[in-house]
């Protein structure tokens, strides 16, 4: 059975371990950088969950995930709110593999 991890600093990601996820603490984006590698490798891991501030500062690093079917790199507002960039980049996808943008506009 695959997993689902979550990587962020402790107050935005400790929550998910109630709900079954595998909590994975960074408190910079190098750190954050080094587990994300380290899960991506894992092939356990279908779902990949990580804080937009981390998300942002490591685009390249989840760039070199996003043609692989596993695992699936999400973006997910943090501590300080959403920022927008995780919608962002889930529009995107949606558009490359479909075709057009099928997402309804606020």
């Amino acid at each position: 059975m695959y997993k689902i991890g979550i990587i962020g600093e402790r107050d935005s990601v400790m929550g998910f371990m109630a709900i079954g996820f595998s909590v994975h603490e960074a408190s910079d984006s190098e750190t954050a950088a080094k587990i994300l590698h380290g899960l991506a490798k894992d092939e356990s891991y279908a779902i990949i969950f990580i804080v937009e501030n981390y998300a942002k500062a490591l685009a390249e690093d989840i760039a070199r995930y996003k043609d692989l079917p596993l695992p699936a790199i999400i973006s997910i507002p943090g501590r300080a709110g959403s920022d927008g960039s995780g919608m962002a980049a889930i529009k995107s996808a949606v558009e490359r593999a479909v075709g057009a943008d099928i997402l309804f506009k606020e």
